[in-house]
Parts: structure tokens; C-alpha cells; sequence
């Protein structure tokens, strides 16, 4: 006998496939990366015709009493169309579970068509606690119903009682979970005052590599660290989708300053830069979205009369300085000079 999920993709899919056509109308995608996608990849196998790989997305409870009652459910269906909305996820025992909403647009070989909204439970058992063969995320069961509703108003607002929170931001989750590891007992866990930190700074960043046509994205993420009388600490990721999540380093000159009788309320003689170094933090900074840089600015003492500020430009898929002031003088007076220039590189 039929389970729940077989009866109704026997009423959603009942009917064979022209294999060939199909095929040609639906390149093949399997993507078992995250919830959405496997939902997604499993009505991609049904409309190539391809059963085994459509059994392989459910996990012990299976939508069919076999594989061969699963086949014979597709009788008169000509193709399927399927929507998928923002993903619920939770986790529980070893576990994380997903709610996937959904909508399908059922057409039979006889032009008529059908809409059936609902979710879909899936679930992926912790990775790490795993041992070969691994299991991917897999289809736990569905529920969809047959709607009036027309197919671009069919897709549920969410699973449950309430509305799914937003899809999941792996870039930002993986940056937070460096950063939690890397800087986890180095950095403030709250603001002064007790106030809690909040989710970091987040950017999109988009542009053209010099040997590539095609646009490219970047994902900036600015994390607050610490905060002095008049400093503040940041720590800086991006992401992209080759290289994943990295930290920044940033470029800044190694300076020798020579006062008056070596006396930092003397006199200034000389600002010299004699090396560059890296700094993981920077002071007092933020990004600009229209320049496309980051700037900090460094005061050595509350007046603000002697500091540093550099500036590094986002160009070619990477921040390089190109700019770095120095008041060092102490005087009671804002006069940087310009120890390093690079603006003008191409």
C-alpha cells in the first residue's frame, strides 16, 4: 500500500515522461547542497525520467511500498514545474531538520494541469559525526495539497504555525564561525555598557576581473572587536565563491619618527616609512560603498592631534592600500602628511 507521499505524487505525477523530450527541456541538476535544492532535484529527475535518481533524494521513509510502484505513479504527465520559498530549519538530536514550502504545477499529457502547494521535511544528520557512506541531506516526508490558488500565488508563506525565517546566509554564518574561533576570547562580547553586539556589517561587492568578461561577487563582513576611550577594534572577511571565507590583513607602512632630543613632545624632525607590515584589526573604520574602500583612523591620544589613517581601495577582487597619513607631531593641531600614495596606480 501507498504511503501519504506516494498517493499524492501518484495524483501530482501520475503518467510516463518522453525521456528524450524532457531531457532537452530540463538540463540535468542535482544539487544536494542544501534543502531547497534537493527539492528542486528531485522534480528535475522526474521530468528526465529518471527514477532511481528520484528515489535516492528520500531517506528511510520511502514515497513508495517499492521502486517499481514509485515508476508506475507517473502515468499521463506531460511535465511538472516546482517552486520553493524561504527555508525553516531547525535541529534536534545529532540532527538538523528543514521545511522546504512548495509549490508544483502538475501538466498532463492531455494539456490539463493541476496545483498542489505544501512543505516538504528534510533532514541532514551531522556530518562530522558521520562514517562512509556519507548521507546527504535528504527528503523525511511531504505534505501538499491540491489548491484553486493559481501557480504563482500557490507557494505558502511558510511552514508551521508562522512565517519561515529568511533563508540561511552561509557566507555570514561561516565568517561568524571563524571569527567566533579565531577571535572568540580576544574580542568584547558585548558593547560598552552591556549592550549586545549584534550581527556584523555586511556588504555585497560586485565587479569585473581584468580577464573576465563576466561579473563576479564579493561579500564583505565587518566585525566589531573592542572599544577604548576613543578607539574601536574591527576585524574584517570576505567571501567569494572560489576561495570561500578569508580574513583580511591589511597592508600598513612600518615607521621610524624622529623628534626634538627623542622627545615625543618635541619638536617633529622626520616621519620615515622604512617597511610595511599587516595588521589583522583595524582602528575607527568603516567601508564606503561608493568609493569602494576601506579607511581607518588611529588616534594616538583623546585630542586627536597625532594619528594615523590609511585607505585601502577594492580593486581586481582584493584591498590594497593606497593611501596612509601621519600627524605625529603632538601640537594640538590636525596636520597630517601623506607618508605612502598609490592613488594614482592604475
Amino acid at each position: 500500500m501507498k504511503n501519504a507521499l506516494a498517493s499524492l505524487l501518484a495524483l501530482t505525477l501520475a503518467g510516463s515522461f518522453c525521456a528524450s523530450a524532457l531531457a532537452a527541456e530540463s538540463p540535468y541538476f542535482d544539487d544536494r547542497s542544501n534543502a531547497a535544492d534537493v527539492v528542486q532535484s528531485l522534480y528535475n529527475a522526474i521530468n528526465r525520467h529518471e527514477y532511481a535518481r528520484a528515489w535516492d533524494y528520500f531517506g528511510d521513509t520511502k514515497p513508495a511500498e517499492d521502486f517499481e510502484t514509485f515508476t508506475k505513479g507517473y502515468d499521463g504527465t506531460a511535465s511538472v514545474e516546482v517552486e520553493t520559498g524561504s527555508v525553516g530549519e531547525e535541529g534536534a538530536a545529532g540532527s538538523i531538520f528543514f521545511s522546504v514550502p512548495v509549490a508544483i504545477r502538475a501538466t498532463g499529457t492531455d494539456g490539463s494541469e493541476k496545483i498542489f502547494s505544501g512543505c516538504y521535511t528534510l533532514r541532514q544528520v551531522n556530518a562530522q559525526a558521520q562514517e562512509p557512506p556519507f548521507t546527504p541531506i535528504r527528503i523525511d516526508k511531504g505534505a501538499l495539497k491540491p489548491t484553486t490558488e493559481p501557480f504563482d500565488k500557490a507557494l505558502p508563506a511558510g511552514c508551521g504555525d508562522g512565517p519561515l525565517p529568511p533563508p540561511q546566509d552561509s557566507a555570514l554564518d561561516q565568517a561568524k564561525q571563524v571569527f567566533a574561533a579565531t577571535y572568540g576570547e580576544q574580542c568584547d562580547q558585548t558593547r560598552p555598557g552591556g549592550e549586545p553586539i549584534g550581527e556584523p556589517d555586511s556588504y555585497a561587492i560586485r565587479y569585473k576581473a581584468d580577464d573576465d568578461s563576466s561579473e563576479r561577487e564579493v561579500r564583505l563582513f565587518r566585525f566589531f572587536c573592542s572599544m577604548a576611550a576613543y578607539n574601536e577594534d574591527a576585524v574584517y572577511y570576505v567571501s567569494d565563491a572560489v576561495e570561500g571565507v578569508r580574513q583580511l590583513q591589511f597592508a600598513a607602512p612600518e615607521l621610524d619618527i624622529h623628534y626634538e632630543n627623542n622627545d615625543s613632545d618635541g619638536k617633529l624632525e622626520a616621519v620615515n616609512v622604512i617597511g610595511f607590515r599587516t595588521d589583522d584589526r583595524l582602528v575607527n573604520s568603516g567601508y564606503d560603498e561608493a568609493s569602494h574602500t576601506i579607511t581607518s583612523h588611529a588616534k594616538w591620544r583623546g585630542a586627536g592631534d597625532a594619528s594615523s589613517s590609511g585607505t585601502w581601495l577594492f580593486r581586481g577582487g582584493s584591498f590594497s592600500l593606497v593611501q596612509f597619513d601621519v600627524d605625529a607631531s603632538y601640537d594640538g593641531e590636525i596636520n597630517p602628511e601623506t607618508v605612502v600614495d598609490y592613488n594614482t596606480a592604475p
